[in-house]
């Protein structure tokens, strides 16, 4: 599969609002919040024209969450890399925190990313940051952008071998992110109504 990065486009603010209330509908109660992350989260960047959902949960076992998805046409996305995330190697916890599942959207809808993460997880945390930071800091947001855009053009024109690449750069991106996070007082924010 290759890689194409395009502009930000506005569109896909409304695309996401799309997809939210569709998981929404499929799962009920058992999605405490769904938020827009990754690169089209974020506006100015350029990113893949593929919109990244997070659905946070209770439990990754819930199976109402599963069969809402499930009979709502959303598939499940195979492939090792769906059921956990990257670990940093700053992490020094049980690597199941990072523990996930991936979903698609439902044939003829929006092209998507479901990331389903249990609410206060490391994974649900470091996918916020990373779209409240580079959105509210500039030099940071086009120093990240001119990097995927030569990681694209020029290193890894295989989507395999691109996330392989911008895997640990993010983590050196996080660094960055989390003395943003220490200096203006960033916190995720919390679940729906309270409820976890």
């Amino acid at each position: 599969m290759s890689l194409k990065l395009i502009e930000w486009r506005p569109d896909w603010a409304r695309e996401f609002d799309v997809l939210a209330a569709l998981i929404r509908e499929a799962c009920g109660p058992s999605v405490v919040r769904v938020d827009h992350i990754g690169s089209t989260s974020v506006p100015g960047m350029v990113a893949k024209d593929c919109i990244d959902v997070q659905a946070i949960v209770r439990s990754l076992s819930d199976v109402k969450l599963t069969e809402g998805l499930l009979s709502s046409g959303f598939t499940v996305s195979p492939g090792p890399s769906e059921y956990r995330d990257h670990v940093p190697e700053s992490w020094n916890g049980d690597p199941a925190a990072w523990d996930k599942l991936v979903f698609r959207p439902p044939l003829g809808t929006r092209i998507g990313n479901v990331h389903v993460r249990v609410a206060g997880r490391p994974n649900e945390r470091y996918a916020l940051l990373f779209r409240d930071f580079l959105t509210h800091d500039q030099p940071a947001r086009d120093a990240w952008a001119e990097f995927k855009r030569r990681l694209a053009r020029a290193v890894a024109p295989q989507l395999t071998t691109y996330g392989q690449i911008k895997d640990p750069a993010t983590d050196v991106l996080m660094a960055a992110a989390e003395r943003w996070a220490a200096e203006t007082g960033w916190k995720p924010p919390q679940p729906v109504n309270g409820s976890v």
